[in-house]
């Protein structure tokens, strides 16, 4: 297992795939390295490619202002990255290659940061880190627990900007997600 500042190098060099070839910047993650809470998204969009930051576009935003409504933070609380570490073309899902090239720096990151709780944002991340059986209409806010981990999916926020019906859901997760989080951190 790397240490974090070698894994970031090697994600910052790797050529595993096509998609290095074209990106701007390496979107690695970014919060609290300790924390308790790790939500995890697809792939890195074109304001994310420009600033090598995840979830900083219009989804972020709409998703950092849910979870400030919660008082959860990135600095405090969570640690936010995505499957691929770099932009498909045309904000595309990541094609499975791609996906399985960046998917041991995925599995570095959680085995470093240790969360208890991860939160899949969208069908993508749920499909490569819960289950490949799950479909997110059907199983969004469905908890289950692997490895002493709980593990949930729900609606990534870019989805939300297409359907807005969907937002009662996704705020019902987000919710269900701050629940389980007090509820381990009074253990």
């Amino acid at each position: 297992m790397f240490q974090w500042k070698e894994l970031y190098d090697e994600c910052l060099n790797c050529s595993k795939c096509e998609l290095c070839k074209n990106r701007n910047k390496m979107v690695f993650g970014e919060g609290n390295i300790n924390a308790d809470i790790m939500f995890i998204g697809e792939a890195p969009g074109g304001d994310e490619d420009r600033t090598g930051v995840p979830f900083v576009g219009k989804a972020g935003q709409l998703l950092n202002k849910a979870l400030t409504a919660l008082e959860l933070t990135r600095e405090e609380d969570y640690y936010i990255c995505n499957i691929c570490k770099c932009r498909p073309p045309k904000n595309r899902n990541p094609k499975e290659e791609e996906a399985y090239a960046c998917l041991p720096y995925l599995r570095n990151q959680a085995a470093l940061i240790k969360p208890k709780i991860i939160v899949c944002l969208g069908s993508v991340a749920m499909r490569y880190v819960i289950s490949k059986e799950w479909r997110i209409t059907r199983n969004r806010g469905q908890w289950i627990k692997r490895k002493g981990v709980y593990m949930m999916a729900t609606f990534h926020p870019a989805a939300l900007l297409r359907d807005e019906s969907k937002k009662k859901f996704f705020w019902q997760d987000l919710k269900s997600v701050k629940a389980r989080y007090i509820e381990i951190k009074n253990k």
